[in-house]
């Protein structure tokens, strides 16, 4: 497999993401679907960025190829300065491992091992030693803040604290773009607001760069940019100046929580 020269120079005028001209054709049949058509977009260091969309947009089309999951018909994608979409799998395999981390809606854990061998698993493949493994995987976890649950299965855990352990999955390699699918699809208004704070903490005090594919307007609102797609274009690319603060809604969802019970 060819090594990844990735370009490491730190120049905050260059984007970490440059898509241009990207198609995706799929055959369904008879039918040719465009699922994307002529996507540009530039994502920079240190954003938090909503993509957003009604069913059948192509956002999540989107996601798959950021994510190197699948590959544009046509068009380029250059990921921190490597052209990565014409990649074959071998080589789109070794990028995810160095360059993404990735969280899902439905969390995605091995349910029989614990929070420490989950966040260890993504550097299984990077060959290194088990102390490193386990060194590298504690660290993730108390900085998600799940330093006491280390040794938790995810049957043992709450939804939330199974996306902070697939957050800190995420995170443990140290890849410069974090992609969330649906990340607080399984939530509810508690605990979608910390993971949202999580996630604005990432950005805010750790230069992190994430991405959200999301249908609900009151997580794409703590973005700090909304991407909307539709029929496979983007149609808007807005800036939002003033972002809800997660740390407010965890407080509101709390309060009102409070009232109920």
């Amino acid at each position: 497999m060819a090594e990844i020269s990735v370009d490491t120079q730190k120049d905050h005028e260059r984007p970490l993401v440059r898509l241009r001209g990207i198609q995706r054709q799929y055959q369904v049949g008879g039918e040719i679907v465009h699922a994307l058509r002529h996507v540009d977009l530039d994502i920079y260091g240190g954003e938090l960025l909503a993509i957003v969309g009604p069913s059948g947009s192509g956002k999540s089309t989107l996601m798959n190829i950021l994510g190197c999951l699948d590959r544009p018909t046509q068009g380029k994608y250059h990921l921190s300065g490597v052209e990565v979409g014409a990649r074959d799998g071998d080589e789109r395999a070794l990028i995810r491992n160095r360059l993404l981390g990735f969280i899902f809606q439905g969390f995605n854990l091995l349910p029989r091992t614990t929070a420490l061998q989950n966040t260890e698993l993504p550097l299984v493949y990077r060959g290194l030693s088990g102390k490193e493994r386990r060194r590298l995987a504690l660290a993730a976890l108390v900085r998600v803040g799940l330093g006491d649950r280390v040794h938790h299965t995810p049957a043992e855990l709450s939804g939330g604290q199974q996306q902070r352990v697939a957050i800190a999955r995420a995170l443990v390699t140290n890849p410069p773009l974090l992609l969330a699918d649906e990340p607080t699809g399984n939530l509810d208004s508690v605990t979608t607001a910390e993971v949202l704070a999580l996630l604005q903490a990432l950005v805010r005090v750790h230069g992190r760069t994430v991405v959200i594919v999301t249908h609900e307007p009151d997580v794409a609102a703590c973005a700090a940019r909304v991407v909307t797609v539709r029929d496979g274009v983007v149609v808007s690319d807005e800036r939002n100046s003033r972002p809800t603060d997660a740390r407010l809604m965890l407080a509101q969802a709390e309060e009102s929580r409070a009232e109920v019970s």
